[in-house]
């Protein structure tokens, strides 16, 4: 699974689509903890994330969910830059 970012100890991936399914998200790990957040509605649909790297996790989200969308649309994955 391609890194597309890292801030604050938050390691932000995403599979490529044919290994992927709908709804577009991003997998975010911090230590052994993961969360999966829809790219539509920033929410973590599944996993264990801490609240506090959620809510970093969203404001990352918020600032590159046009980036996301393409990345996932054209399954071209870039580095994105860090909170």
């Amino acid at each position: 699974m391609p890194e597309i970012a890292r801030f604050y100890g938050i390691v932000v991936k995403m599979f490529f689509k044919p290994k992927e399914h709908d709804p577009s998200h991003i997998h975010a790990i911090y230590g052994e903890c993961v969360g999966v957040f829809d790219l539509a509605s920033s929410e973590m649909t599944d996993g264990d994330l801490p609240l506090t790297a959620q809510r970093l996790v969203k404001e990352w989200l918020s600032l590159h969910r046009g980036e996301l969308e393409e990345m996932w649309k054209t399954q071209r994955i870039v580095k994105l830059p860090p909170l």
